[in-house]
């Protein structure tokens, strides 16, 4: 496929893509995960398309169908909302408020601090995982704790 016809495809038809994907799914996650499949899908067709217009339909089309079986597969059938999941059950209710607070962070900050705090892994442990520098494991947790420290305003306490 011509890269440029692709570029143009992309700027052209990128928005039309996601609005028919949220219609379908009704999350933004989804939508813009099918967006990307949709156009993988039109870089590697190998057949032209006559105009603009059979590109849209095709677009179209191959959008629709994608959502359809991704609803249809049993991947998505099985799956839980993150509101469907209970919180976990902590002795005292300012743990609780401190745990909301850490999962309302960034994914950036939230997933070092569950997997550090929570999890009891060390940063060396963390970095592995997630397939950082243990430099980078510290960094977040110390930017995630100031954001913390910001959120909770004076309720913060180093010591706990």
């Amino acid at each position: 496929m011509d890269k440029q016809f692709f570029m143009d495809a992309v700027a052209k038809h990128q928005d039309m893509v996601y609005r028919i994907a949220l219609h379908c799914y009704g999350s933004p996650p989804d939508a813009e995960d099918t967006v990307q499949a949709v156009f993988l899908r039109l870089y590697t067709e190998e057949k032209p398309f006559d105009d603009g217009e059979h590109l849209r339909r095709w677009l179209i089309r191959v959008t629709v169908n994608h959502c359809r079986d991704t609803l249809k597969s049993p991947w998505r059938k099985r799956r839980v909302s993150m509101d469907a999941v209970p919180e976990p059950i902590f002795e005292e209710p300012r743990q609780l408020e401190l745990y909301q607070e850490v999962m309302a962070l960034p994914e950036t900050y939230r997933t070092v601090l569950d997997l550090f705090y929570y999890e009891d892994f060390s940063t060396k442990e963390i970095a592995e995982i997630l397939n950082l520098q243990q430099s980078a494991v510290t960094t977040r947790l110390s930017r995630g704790r100031e954001l913390l420290k910001k959120r909770l305003g004076g309720l913060w306490n180093d010591e706990q």
